[in-house]
Order: C-alpha cells, then sequence, then structure tokens
C-alpha cells in the first residue's frame, strides 16, 4: 500500500542555541582534564537526552553544592545561578566551572548596574525557574520583585515608584513580555528598560521560525523538553500563530500519530536545549509512514559562538 504524501516543514533556526553548546562543551571539557567524576548542579540543559549522555560520560547532576564532595570539580549550569552560590563554593575551596550563558550573564551585570544607581528592580519570569532563580539571586533580598502576567503589575508594591527597572527572563515568549512591559511602562512612566530586549537572539529566532512555519503546517511538532521553558513558549507560540494542533515531543516516541491523521503538512523545530539528533530522529519516524518532502523555513541565520573559559582552554 502506497504511503500518503506528507510535506515535512523545518524550522530554521532550530535546536542548540551558542550557550547551551558552550555548555555542554564545558562540561565535556572539564571530564577530559580533570576526569570523572565532574559534578554539575542542576541539570546543566533542560533536555534528558543532553543529560542522560553526559551521565553516561561521567557527570553528577546533583540540586544542591551540598551534594557535591569539596575534592572535585562542580560545574553551574547554563541558566546561571545566585550569587551565594560561588561564594559557598569559594568558601569551601572547591574548583568550580560556571557555565552560565553569557546572554543570562549579561542580566545579571545589567541588574547590578541598576542597583548600583539605587533602583529597584522589575524581573519579568517564571517564578521558580532556575534563571530567574539565578537572576533574582544577585541582588539582597527583596531589590528584585517578580511578576509573571501583566496582572501582577497592578498590585506590584515598590519602594519608590521613580526609581525602578526591569530585566527579563532570557528564554520567555516574544509577544508576552511585549504585554508586559507595556503595563509596566504605563503603570511606572519612568521605569528604566534594558537598550535591547534581555530576551536572547536564539529565543527570539526560534519563535519567529515558528510563526512563519505556522502559516505553512496544519499541525506541529516542537522536540524539546516539559521542563524547559523556551520548548514550552515554542508550542504557544505556533498554537497562537494558528496551528490547530501544536505539541511538545521528547523524543520520535511520543508522537501521538493519531492526532495526525488526514493531514498533510507537519511543522517541526526543536528548542535551543534540544540536540539535533532527536530531530532526525522524529524526521525517519515520518519517513517509516509518510512520502515525505521536506522544505525548510528558514527565517534568520546564526552565527553566534562563545568561548569556555580560560580554565579549561589551558592544558592541564
Amino acid at each position: 500500500m502506497p504511503k500518503p504524501p506528507l510535506t515535512l516543514w523545518l524550522a530554521a533556526p532550530r535546536g542548540f542555541c551558542a550557550g547551551v553548546d558552550r555548555a555542554i562543551k564545558i562540561v565535556e571539557m572539564a571530564l577530559e582534564k580533570y576526569g570523572a567524576p565532574v559534578y554539575v548542579r542542576h541539570e546543566i540543559v533542560h533536555n534528558k537526552y543532553v543529560v542522560d549522555d553526559l551521565r553516561s560520560k561521567g557527570a553528577v547532576f546533583v540540586e544542591q553544592l551540598d551534594d557535591c564532595p569539596v575534592d572535585r570539580p562542580v560545574i553551574f549550569s547554563a541558566h546561571g545561578v545566585p550569587k551565594s552560590v560561588p561564594a559557598e563554593a569559594a568558601a569551601r575551596q572547591m574548583l568550580y566551572v560556571d557555565a552560565t550563558c553569557p546572554l543570562v550573564s549579561k542580566v545579571h551585570i545589567e541588574a547590578e548596574r541598576h542597583h548600583e544607581n539605587g533602583l529597584q528592580i522589575v524581573m519579568i519570569g517564571h517564578a521558580g525557574h532556575p534563571e530567574t532563580v539565578g537572576t533574582m539571586g544577585q541582588l539582597p533580598q527583596g531589590e528584585v520583585l517578580l511578576v509573571e502576567t501583566p496582572a501582577d503589575v497592578a498590585t506590584l508594591a515598590v519602594r519608590d515608584e521613580a526609581k525602578l527597572a526591569f530585566v527579563t527572563q532570557t528564554t520567555l515568549s516574544v509577544d508576552d513580555t511585549a504585554e508586559i512591559v507595556a503595563a509596566l511602562q504605563a503603570r511606572f512612566p519612568s521605569i528604566i528598560g534594558p537598550h535591547k530586549e534581555d530576551i536572547c537572539y536564539a529565543t527570539t529566532n526560534r519563535q519567529e521560525a515558528v510563526k512563519a512555519m505556522a502559516e505553512k503546517a496544519e499541525a506541529m511538532l516542537v522536540v524539546g523538553a516539559p521542563n524547559s521553558s523556551n520548548s514550552r513558549r515554542l508550542v504557544e507560540v505556533g498554537a497562537r500563530a494558528g496551528c490547530s494542533y501544536a505539541q511538545l515531543v521528547q523524543r520520535a516516541t511520543d508522537i501521538d500519530w493519531r492526532a495526525l491523521e488526514g493531514i498533510t503538512s507537519v511543522g517541526v523545530t526543536a528548542s535551543a536545549s534540544a540536540p539535533e539528533v532527536l530531530v532526525e530522529e522524529v524526521i525517519d519516524a515520518f519517513h517509516t509512514r509518510y512520502d515525505v518532502t521536506v522544505q525548510v523555513v528558514e527565517t534568520a541565520q546564526e552565527n553566534v559562538e562563545f568561548k569556555v573559559p580560560r580554565v579549561l582552554r589551558e592544558t592541564a
């Protein structure tokens, strides 16, 4: 029986961003330089496949610094950590390597600069997300207030309406953030914002590609992880852009084939923390069931690269 025809729209850019690439490289290079085990505080990036792969090479993932022995290197995840974490590591004389994405570090520096200028900071982010915890933890308690929705802005109790600045988590939806920024500016006209949105280039580019793809595809699959903010935002962006079926899948085995019955076009993308091998796995799964034509939807080209810390570039 002939396979039904299907057009597979492939988003470009998709998958790993420079910050994720760098973070994974840091763990691999640390294992090479110091041998196993190397400890990693929190998942290095939010993707089970990546974490399992590094675990098989000798990385040990823990949630707290207390879970690390003092005589082994510890790596801080790409999401960033509160100031207290490196301080504690230094106090315990631990060897630590910071894999915080440089674009997240940029937000940390921004928050500190505003604080030094006497401003209280409003952070647009998701409560409990490691990046938000890390950014808020750059400053003393109460100096950073969190808002998650435009409604939160109305109830915000600030110290001085004339002395405010805002920063944002780097992996948010561009459109949702714009609504919250508008609410902040309406309530606090003198609030100071970043020169350029804190949302990183990779988040923005992947969301734009999804919007372009949503016009062409009847259904959309986002390869990513349920605990990954940028993965979940891609699903929301796809649904909002008019794709009637937008689903997050960790692997090809998660595809709900019954939900896709009768459709002739599917869009596929991957979050910034999902490796290309998982996208290929999804494409292969379609090939076994359909007569597939692959079309690429390219909305931007990326050539960003971040250097790994000097300590790992120097030979042992």
